[in-house]
């Protein structure tokens, strides 16, 4: 045993040892300097970041809670996927109260899921945590990009949460599909950012079967495919999406190829006026004429034309500097990605409200790569 006063000595040595790490840690965080970082360094966002996935954690809770749930599509995808419960394959066949099934097989097995979870369907305070999970997932995959991509201020997280009531409302309110494919997209889009374009391609892929408006980020994708995997690897990869396409939808194309193709990717399929709220200004009769849809297709294919020269360059910079491990560089990648959307969805001719999901989280990295002022963007 030592003697008192070396027992002495040593303890006022440690706690010497502990003030000094708490000065030094008082000197480098709890500094003004240092709270401003928190706001406006990108480098310092996942700070933001993990403070603001805690507080939506407790938002979704009081607004599940406490704000009525809307009936709109969910008692539909149940009653559609309900017809594959009871053995019916024929996507003819496949209907709810909004209309038939126009999704592919990978929103039907998903749903399925769901639908087993939920008391088929009738557990709908369940499939509303089960949407808030979905939710903090995709803040969770759009939060690490940003960080990845060191573009965006920690302060600008706080608009994405606190300035989206309607995101909120579409996600755990409402219950769509559309939240779910995308956020199954925005983990495809770590994925590429980390080089895993194999296991990227799987998980967009899958995306597309749930809804899909994700092949509006097909343009680019495909040019960040030639660009760092060479003609080779891009027929690999398209192989991949296409493979994963044939074996989810292969129990109804066998029962009835075509109606499975029409219902599930019909790109000419009319969406109904009232709801529509992009191009409610136009009289019916002109928003519904054929010649409204190939113009705007044609403009959309215009544009895609248009910006094609600048993303490939983008592309190839980005596929020569990704092995280097510099973390900017995924900036090369996601401007071409979520631009292509963009584009996609101005010239989209019916956007209903919870479409909104498409586009709201790339908003602020579109934002921040203008020249404007702060103020402005």
């Amino acid at each position: 045993m030592a003697p008192p006063g070396k027992r002495h000595r040593a303890q006022s040595t440690k706690i010497q040892v502990i003030k000094r790490r708490l000065a030094k840690f008082q000197a480098k965080y709890l500094t003004t300097d240092f709270a401003k970082r928190l706001v406006f360094d990108p480098s310092l966002l996942w700070v933001s970041a993990i403070l603001l996935l805690v507080g939506e954690l407790f938002v979704n809770v009081l607004v599940i809670q406490r704000i009525p749930y809307t009936e709109i599509d969910w008692i539909a995808y149940m009653q559609e996927v309900e017809g594959v419960v009871n053995g019916t394959w024929d996507y003819s066949k496949l209907k709810g109260d909004t209309g038939p099934l126009v999704y592919p097989a990978g929103f039907v097995y998903l749903f399925t899921i769901l639908y087993y979870l939920t008391n088929y369907g009738k557990n709908i305070r369940l499939a509303q945590y089960i949407f808030c999970g979905i939710y903090l997932i995709t803040l969770a995959l759009v939060f690490r990009i940003y960080s990845k991509s060191r573009k965006i201020p920690p302060y600008m997280l706080i608009f994405i949460c606190c300035t989206s009531y309607r995101v909120h409302s579409i996600y755990v309110l409402r219950l769509f599909n559309d939240p779910v494919a995308i956020m199954f997209l925005f983990c495809s889009i770590n994925l590429f950012m980390e080089g895993y374009w194999t296991l990227g391609s799987v998980f967009y892929s899958f995306a597309v079967s749930i809804k899909m408006n994700i092949l509006l980020f097909a343009p680019a994708l495909l040019l960040a495919y030639i660009a760092s995997q060479g003609i080779y690897g891009t027929l690999k990869q398209l192989t991949i999406c296409a493979g994963l396409q044939i074996v989810l939808g292969a129990p109804f194309l066998l029962a009835n190829p075509l109606a499975y193709l029409i219902g599930s990717f019909n790109l000419g399929r009319v969406f109904l006026f009232e709801w529509t709220v992009n191009w409610r200004f136009l009289p019916e009769e002109i928003f519904i004429h054929p010649g409204f849809h190939i113009t705007l297709l044609l403009l959309h294919v215009v544009l895609l034309a248009i910006f094609a020269k600048p993303w490939f360059r983008y592309m190839k910079s980005f596929a020569k500097l990704q092995p280097t491990g510099v973390g900017i560089v995924s900036q090369l990648f996601l401007l071409p990605l979520f631009t292509a959307n963009l584009i996609g969805v101005a010239f989209s001719r019916s956007l209903h409200y919870q479409f909104y999901v498409w586009y709201f989280h790339t908003l602020p990295y579109l934002l921040w790569s203008t020249p404007y002022s702060i103020w402005l963007r």
